[in-house]
């Protein structure tokens, strides 16, 4: 018996197993094999198919948020350029008013200034005028009393104290017309 077992394991390769293990455990990797195919792959391609959804799905929400981002950055672009142009027309229309309320005020302080001119101008004729008439009436009582004492008489009579005056002053006026 011993012969026949090394002869046995003389005619058996060794990188080959034994028939009935070999048979065994083809059925036991078909039956693995089958297991899996059957259990095990389809949960694994679910649970990678979720994965992959949710990650596309992700992506897509990335890239939407990117887009709403994009356009939220180009309505502040828009907003910053219609600002930044209202502040510039704003600052036009301020220098401009500013302009237009400096002549005003110009206008206004020169029709201010011809009207005091032509007040005090008003006044000094009045003043011109009241000085004219108290010096004629100085003038006048001088000259009666002057000619009373070089006439020798009373000049009491006012019409002809008035006319002897008027006279007189026209004198004095008419030569100093002539002298200029």
């Amino acid at each position: 018996m011993e012969h026949t077992l090394i002869r046995a394991a003389e005619d058996h390769n060794p990188l080959l197993p034994a028939t009935p293990d070999l048979i065994w455990g083809s059925l036991c990797f078909v039956a693995l094999l089958v297991f899996f195919w059957r259990y095990v792959l389809p949960r694994m391609q679910k649970t990678l198919d979720e994965r992959s959804a949710r990650i596309e799905g992700n992506i897509e929400k990335a890239e939407q948020a990117q887009a709403e981002a994009q356009h939220a950055l180009e309505e502040y672009t828009q907003q910053l350029a219609d600002a930044r142009a209202e502040a510039a027309k704003i600052r036009e229309q301020a220098r401009v008013d500013g302009q237009r309320i400096l002549a005003e005020l110009k206008e206004q302080a020169q029709a201010e200034a011809a009207r005091i001119t032509a007040n005090a101008q008003a006044q000094i004729e009045a003043e011109r005028q009241a000085a004219l008439v108290s010096l004629r009436a100085e003038v006048g009582t001088l000259a009666i009393e002057l000619a009373s004492s070089v006439i020798g008489e009373v000049l009491s009579d006012d019409a002809r104290a008035t006319a002897v005056v008027d006279r007189f002053l026209a004198e004095l006026e008419a030569s100093e017309k002539a002298q200029a």
